[in-house]
């Protein structure tokens, strides 16, 4: 009885935990505090010590008092120093603003620089420059193909991500990748050319390594993510590309 009572109060205590939090964000949260600075180090090295198997980059202050930012494996987590809780999902403002995946996306951007744009399939010559990761094989990812394929004002520079859902995926990366044109050939495996056989006798050039090499410097793990002209939108969410784009 006394077991079960003792655990009962720290179930008690954990869900008073979590309330907190979501007051403290209905009351406190902003967007201009995303941008805040780094984390002092106290705070890694309190990290460190409750959980040390957790691999992270960086720590930064959040504008949830007593929160802080974890950048760990492409993904944004908020540990509380004073009890030692880690908070794993999204932190949003009253006005709808998702800030975790702000700070995600400004720490990917950070990365943009090191990506081999040479390797890239790039198509077009337009003002805007345009990022994108995506999957031969993912209906999102044609869909905002389409979308692209319709505009001139853009110039592309896409990267393969193959995701395991779709087993053809990688092979049909590699194609497009070796072809004399890859802008061609990624043009007719996105329109779904050889969805319903192989695609024809290649030799692969290796190029495909690359790709995997700056997906995983991303931290990406889903398609489609693009970056239009250094501002991050995951998935083929058009109408805040078609913003971006004006």
């Amino acid at each position: 009885m006394e077991e079960g009572f003792m655990q009962m109060r720290k179930i008690s205590k954990l869900i008073r935990f979590f309330l907190g939090c979501c007051l403290l964000t209905l009351a406190t949260v902003s967007p201009v505090a995303a941008d805040s600075d780094e984390a002092p180090a106290k705070i890694a090295e309190a990290l460190e010590k409750a959980y040390p198997k957790l691999e992270f980059q960086k720590i930064f202050t959040s504008p949830v008092a007593g929160l802080y930012e974890v950048a760990a494996g492409g993904k944004i987590l908020y540990f509380a120093p004073e009890t030692g809780h880690m908070l794993a999902g999204e932190l949003w403002t009253k006005d709808g603003v998702n800030l975790s995946k702000e700070r995600l996306g400004k720490l990917m951007g950070e990365k943009l620089k090191l990506l081999p744009l040479d390797k890239a399939v790039k198509i077009g010559t337009g003002k805007n420059t345009v990022i994108e990761v995506t999957d031969p094989d993912c209906t999102f990812c044609r869909k905002g193909s389409e979308f692209f394929a319709q505009r001139k004002d853009t110039t592309r520079y896409i990267f393969f991500l193959p995701l395991r859902m779709h087993p053809n995926a990688e092979q049909k990366a590699r194609y497009i990748l070796s072809a004399n044109d890859p802008a061609v050939a990624y043009e007719e495996i996105m329109s779904g050319r050889y969805d319903e056989g192989p695609v024809p006798p290649f030799t692969d050039n290796g190029v495909m390594e690359s790709h995997k090499q700056a997906t995983e410097l991303l931290g990406l793990t889903g398609t489609p993510n693009y970056w239009i002209n250094g501002t991050f939108v995951a998935g083929a969410n058009i109408k805040a590309i078609e913003q971006l784009l004006k």
